[in-house]
């Protein structure tokens, strides 16, 4: 992104210096809001997902996408080497100011590293930008893996916000996949790029696993179609 929205909205939160929410804006919905506070929630305060896939987290871990650092403080807290990676430079900062111990400023995709666990939380699948790019991303976690290695993702499926009152779909489903969503971000009168983000139903998910010899299971499934699962080397 040519500006960076979410790193410097962590920052005013963290410096005391939070007076508003992101807007989000997407191609599927209205704008809504990522309420700041909610990023830097507690273990308590996480849905069920979060916290079953912090408790399987083992070994040397990467925590893509992190955001706020909350999952990784909390993997450091309970002594697992994680480190946390995110494309924001923003939250790079954050997460020294947080006291985490390892924060990396990259693309995963331009990352090289091996773990035994690879974390993606907060629809995870989000990163795979497209449903043309999920075997790019999926060959390259796997190069991330160690021997008997894991990866633990999150995704949801938005289907339901296509759904007629007949109980029928205004989309084509057989044309471009419907979770893939271009969005943009807002904060104190400033706006990023577009960008892509891809909501993936677990067969789908499965699909594309297996297709990039992986095996994928389906550990837990939330309150509104949303789900984890793991992903390991077949």
């Amino acid at each position: 992104m040519d500006i960076d929205i979410f790193g410097q909205a962590v920052n005013d939160y963290f410096d005391k210096q939070y007076t508003e929410d992101i807007i989000v804006h997407s191609s599927i919905a209205e704008d809504d809001h990522i309420p700041i506070p909610y990023l830097f929630r507690t273990y308590d305060e996480m849905p069920a997902i979060e916290q079953k896939a912090l408790q399987l987290c083992k070994g040397k871990t990467l925590d893509i996408g992190s955001g706020a650092g909350s999952h990784s403080l909390w993997l450091q807290e309970h002594d697992i080497e994680v480190t946390a990676l995110d494309i924001s430079k923003g939250c790079g900062t954050l997460s020294r100011k947080r006291t985490l111990k390892h924060a990396i400023t990259s693309s995963i995709l331009d990352h090289n590293d091996t773990y035994d666990t690879l974390l993606l939380l907060m629809n995870g699948t989000g990163i795979f930008e497209e449903i043309s790019k999920i075997d790019t991303y999926l060959q390259h976690l796997k190069k991330l893996l160690r021997p008997a290695g894991q990866i633990l993702i999150d995704g949801s499926d938005i289907k339901y916000m296509f759904e007629t009152d007949d109980g029928g779909y205004w989309i084509d489903l057989h044309s471009t996949y419907y979770g893939e969503v271009v969005m943009g971000m807002s904060y104190k009168g400033q706006r990023s790029e577009d960008f892509k983000w891809l909501y993936l139903d677990f067969e789908t998910l499965a699909h594309y696993a297996k297709k990039n010899e992986l095996n994928c299971e389906l550990i837990l499934e939330g309150d509104h179609y949303d789900y984890l699962a793991q992903l390991t080397v077949a």
